[in-house]
């Protein structure tokens, strides 16, 4: 596992839809695996993605970092933002806990992405997500409805669509991973925050060709309260 903070402190640890809808309250949890081609210890945790990206009841969305691409092989899937997510991530749980693999389940709490044991150690403490999400592609749009009861806390939540490509297997040619091909699942191309929900029903829509210029398979929508500006609880989540 590869880890860094803004101190830039290195720790390596050992690796221990067609058409219809997705329908409410299928998901218990969102599963985020932080992951980079140009870390040895990620390939495990990517190969668990494929498996999680099968499962009925997850959302589960690989987000490749971009600050590995020095070790010797620029990362050919991996995005600025995903790695800056990932950074607020850990800001707003306060431990500046950055590494590869890193999984982080419903936008709280964190575990290393090959960690099997502990993955299901997490998913099993988690009640199903209190928000409802049903994700439609009616026609040229792309249609989420969401309802439930904002947490006493929240004054809102943030509604994000994210874009999310095809399984695409990548031929690595230097680096940690050099001579390896790698298959990646559910990877984000692009996040777009359509729109603030405050509880109650309420309907979000954007057009289907947004998944085109994104390259995307997939689409999945996230309802996450906001932390100071950064990434916070996930409330309910769909994928299509």
């Amino acid at each position: 596992m590869r880890t860094v903070s803004r101190f830039l402190a290195f720790v390596f640890l050992p690796l221990a839809m067609a058409a219809g809808a997705a329908h409410a309250g299928d998901q218990r949890a969102v599963v985020e695996l932080f992951t980079s081609q140009g870390c040895s210890s990620c390939p495990p945790a990517d190969k668990l993605m494929g498996e999680l990206a099968g499962r009925r009841d997850l959302v589960a969305l690989s987000y490749p970092v971009d600050y590995w691409d020095y070790l010797g092989w620029r990362d050919t899937l991996a995005s600025p933002d995903n790695s800056a997510r990932q950074r607020a991530y850990a800001e707003a749980r306060g431990d500046r806990s950055v590494y590869t693999p890193q999984i982080v389940v419903n936008g709280a709490a964190h575990v290393i992405g090959s960690d099997r044991a502990a993955l299901k150690r997490e998913l099993s403490r988690r009640p199903s997500l209190p928000v409802t999400v049903d994700l439609r592609m009616a026609g040229d749009l792309l249609e989420a409805r969401v309802d439930g009861t904002l947490p006493l806390r929240a004054k809102m939540a943030t509604v994000y669509f994210v874009f999310v490509a095809d399984p695409v297997t990548v031929d690595i040619g230097r680096g940690e991973n050099g001579g390896r091909a790698v298959t990646y699942h559910h990877v984000v191309r692009g996040i777009r925050a359509v729109g603030m929900w405050e509880g109650g029903s309420a309907t979000y829509r954007l057009p289907k060709s947004e998944m085109a210029k994104m390259k995307a398979g997939h689409c999945a929508v996230l309802v996450q309260i906001e932390d100071g500006g950064r990434p916070g609880t996930i409330l309910g989540a769909a994928i299509h």
